[in-house]
């Protein structure tokens, strides 16, 4: 039997051995506590709680598992015959950053004028652009995301992406961390062969390293000429060692070895996206310890870098033990994670592993995992109750929880079908 553990500020204990409740310590008593009970938990590292009790105080979750005391002043919800699993996470998205792909003024994923494809922008941070507004976070939440890690796109370096959890409050505090990884590409560059690519991003990193050993040298003239900004150079620099992931989106076999070894050479937290041909050398990637951001569904050969995709990647390269990210790579079909996931499945992959690479794997690969990614307690309390298994089409959400509090399901189509359902009460102009 496991010790004793107490439920701080609420003036009462529960025995793990008995109950099945572990308690985590709360900071503050006066917090609002919300308990659902009688439902089957996902806690999201492959355990199934049957008949569970889940306990949030605050914006934290306090207790989850079996059924035990109930906190005082406590509003309880019964989901019987529901499922509560974590929050899903939408990564290699430009959620919060574009919300009409046709107008340019609504799009801060990328410049809105040309550029050359192999242009290098380290210094730009997706959290300079993200909106919290986005009539898109509304659609992503019903799908059961509460968290998004923004991302910039196009060119040889894209910038920083940022981890927002999906509020409805406004004004709120959404970007939880800035600068949570630096992105680059190297599967497609139109103005660049694979050669350049591979040089150009190789000289980034070598300034880089030489101005991260001493910036002060740098701005006293005293290193060579560096063709970067310092803002790049910054940014890039904090990608060495335990710093900072960076995840490079690259699709053919060929090109992915290629990576391993500069990832190695220069002590980077590599995090492989796209890699359509990854089950080819999933041994090689799992040998690396190097997770993969990985679409199910894109199984066509959309280039001659994708000739070997196949349906079954996410499921191989999951077999092989490599650590799997599902995205859908956009921001209009992230409600779709769980959809994918469900494909995925059903060529192969284990139910665990999906579930996990909805919501543990990319907390753990962006270093987020400390406070995100499974229903534990401590955690923050981002999570979906659903009617039924969340990798059918039948089911969907019934509430979405982020930071603790219940959000709105109802988005701007909602709103728009209410309207203009009954047109006899929509105003109109006058004749002529």
């Amino acid at each position: 039997m496991r010790r004793r553990q107490f439920l701080s500020g609420l003036g009462h204990a529960a025995l793990v051995g008995a109950s099945g409740v572990s308690f985590a310590p709360l900071a503050h008593a006066q917090q609002p506590v919300r308990v659902w009970t009688d439902a089957t938990i996902w806690t999201g590292d492959g355990e199934v709680v049957s008949g569970g009790m889940l306990v949030v105080t605050g914006e934290r979750i306090s207790a989850v598992g079996k059924p035990g005391p109930i906190p005082p002043d406590a509003q309880v919800t019964s989901a019987a015959g529901a499922i509560i699993t974590p929050g899903w996470v939408a990564t290699e998205t430009p959620l919060g950053l574009v919300e009409i792909e046709l107008e340019s003024t609504t799009v801060d994923a990328h410049p809105r004028r040309p550029e050359r494809s192999d242009a290098i922008r380290a210094g730009q941070s997706a959290a300079d652009g993200y909106n919290p507004q986005s009539t898109l976070l509304a659609v992503a939440r019903r799908g059961g995301v509460t968290s998004a890690v923004s991302t910039p796109d196009a060119g040889l370096i894209s910038g920083t992406s940022a981890w927002a959890d999906l509020l409805d409050r406004f004004p709120s505090t959404p970007i939880v961390r800035e600068d949570v990884a630096l992105h680059a590409n190297i599967s497609e560059i139109a103005d660049a062969t694979r050669p350049l690519g591979f040089s150009r991003l190789r000289d980034a990193l070598q300034s880089a390293r030489l101005y991260s050993r001493s910036p002060d040298a740098y701005d006293r003239g005293q290193t060579r000429q560096l063709d970067l900004s310092v803002s790049d150079l910054d940014r890039l620099s904090r990608v060495f060692g335990v710093g900072m992931p960076l995840v490079v989106r690259v699709a053919r076999a060929a090109d992915i070895l290629r990576v391993l070894p500069l990832a190695k050479g220069y002590a980077l937290r590599l995090i492989l996206s796209g890699v359509e041909e990854g089950w080819t050398v999933a041994a090689q990637i799992a040998a690396a310890r190097v997770p993969v951001i990985v679409d199910p569904t894109r199984n066509l050969p959309a280039s001659f870098s994708t000739i070997q995709a196949r349906r079954e990647n996410a499921a191989l390269l999951s077999a092989a033990g490599v650590n799997v990210i599902i995205s859908s790579f956009d921001a209009y079909g992230a409600h779709n994670l769980r959809h994918l996931a469900g494909n995925a499945v059903a060529v192969g992959m284990a139910p665990k592993a999906a579930l996990r690479a909805l919501s543990l794997e990319p907390a753990t690969a962006f270093g987020m995992a400390q406070n995100y990614g499974l229903l534990a307690p401590g955690k923050v309390a981002n999570f979906s109750v659903w009617n039924g298994d969340p990798f059918e089409l039948g089911s969907w959400a019934t509430e979405v929880v982020v930071r603790g509090a219940p959000t709105s399901l109802r988005g701007r189509q909602d709103l728009l079908f209410e309207r203009y359902r009954d047109l006899s009460r929509v105003p109109r102009g006058q004749a002529g």
